[in-house]
């Protein structure tokens, strides 16, 4: 293979070189000249692509090297043959060698301790958590001898952020109602269509509406925006009243993060009233999708940097492509082993507690940016929705090495503290029947 390439490399240099000798007469025969060298040389990074990703990501089988030859006679045909972006080929190409890694990291967990019946086992929420007494002269003013007792949220926030500690994800069930699940799921899905809409009419505004996952097949996250109304009112002026009576998402977020919420004191235990909004999405797989590769979210860095959350929109079945998580690799040594040479890693895999979050609908999991996880393929026939948001840990600064899935004008823009006040004072405009927005103040977070 080697040789052939080589030869393949001295002819286009000749094609070249003899091309030139009489371009110099002609501006448009330099044009061509320069546009076909220029394919010649993206057709050979494919055709390596293409052979590394055979040899790198093997299908357990012995006919990787005629897969390999019939992937580059199929590349150089759609190459010469049409008027192909010669860049989409390469993108078509990254996708199938990562979905062919993909596969193949499922049989490996598939061989690893962590399987029961044939099955990866379930992420169960913890059946009992021990929740520290109260003691008095601690906290705040405990030097004073005044007592300060935790609240039972509190302390239990305690507890729950060792489990996270120890395994790098922690499920908790039912932190929404399911009315409020119900009306988030058809609040983001009519969003989805809005986006898609727009997006098809107009290409260049995808980063209006999509993430990290933008251009994936069948699988997006939607960067929401806070204003009532959502992408409907991306272009209006608000004053912070709306003619809408709905507002789904913040309906959401003040049975989450509000005065009583459920996830209230777990978030500042873990990033205190400081730690800022960094992802504010929905993450939709429609059916059809691909499983991910695993990965982490960001690379390591202590302390922890990022607390993410998915919850479930609706029950996620084991075909709808439930998220796996590989309890205890968010750690250094786990992360260096992942990013050593493939036999490693493949044997990191092999011996990994892996996880899936099949959850039930309002059911969330909260995990460290830093744990190993993926997303598996929606086989079904309905859409798979998480709600996702995540706040950053203060005492780390600096680029985290990972964009977040929210939009921009949100970015830097709200912490944990913000969103609270905005959520009672929506609390106390719904006591009043005043129907006002609580974060218009924020805008659509469209720059």
């Amino acid at each position: 293979m080697t040789m052939t390439t080589t030869a393949t490399t001295t002819s286009h240099v000749s094609t070249l070189s003899t091309s030139n000798t009489h371009s110099c007469s002609n501006n448009s025969s330099l044009r061509m000249t320069i546009q076909t060298s220029l394919q010649h040389v993206l057709f050979l990074m494919i055709v390596c692509l293409v052979i590394s990703s055979s040899s790198a990501f093997p299908l357990n089988s012995n006919n990787n090297h005629h897969k390999c030859i019939s992937s580059v006679h199929s590349t150089t045909t759609a190459l010469y043959s049409s008027s192909i972006d010669p860049r989409q080929l390469l993108y078509q190409d990254q996708q199938q060698a990562m979905h062919r890694r993909a596969l193949h990291e499922e049989e490996l967990l598939l061989q690893s301790s962590s399987k029961k019946n044939n099955k990866l086992q379930e992420l169960r929420a913890p059946k009992s958590i021990k929740v520290s007494s109260v003691q008095s002269g601690t906290g705040f003013g405990g030097g004073s001898g005044i007592a300060t007792k935790k609240t039972q949220q509190a302390r239990l926030a305690e507890s729950q952020a060792k489990l996270l500690e120890k395994d790098g994800v922690l499920r908790i069930n039912q932190v929404l109602q399911p009315d409020t699940a119900d009306a988030l799921r058809d609040y983001v899905l009519q969003q989805q269509s809005v986006a898609q809409q727009i997006t098809e009419d107009n290409p260049l505004l995808a980063r209006t509406f999509y993430g990290v996952e933008q251009g994936r097949k069948h699988r997006c996250d939607l960067q929401l925006s806070l204003l009532c109304g959502g992408y409907a009112v991306d272009d209006d002026d608000t004053d912070g009243s709306s003619t809408t009576t709905t507002h789904a998402l913040a309906d959401a977020l003040q049975e989450l993060l509000g005065s009583k919420g459920t996830l209230r004191s777990i978030y500042e235990e873990l990033v205190t009233l400081d730690g800022e909004l960094y992802e504010l999405a929905a993450v939709v797989t429609d059916p059809g999708s691909d499983r991910q590769i695993v990965h982490p979210d960001l690379p390591f860095q202590y302390p922890a940097p990022l607390y993410v959350i998915f919850l479930a929109l609706q029950d996620v079945t084991p075909d709808m492509g439930p998220t796996s998580f590989l309890l205890g690799t968010h750690t250094e040594e786990q992360n260096r082993i992942f990013n050593s040479n493939t036999d490693d890693k493949d044997e990191q895999l092999k011996n990994a507690k892996c996880r899936l979050a099949t959850l039930k609908k309002g059911d969330a999991v909260l995990f460290d940016a830093r744990i190993l996880h993926c997303g598996n393929a929606n086989q079904s026939t309905k859409s798979r929705g998480l709600f996702n948001f995540s706040f950053r840990n203060p005492q780390v600064t600096g680029n985290l090495g990972y964009e977040g899935s929210i939009r921009p004008g949100y970015c830097e823009q709200m912490t944990l503290r913000d969103v609270s006040q905005a959520l009672e004072e929506y609390e106390k405009g719904e006591a009043n029947n005043n129907n006002v927005d609580p974060f218009a103040k924020y805008g659509s977070g469209v720059l």
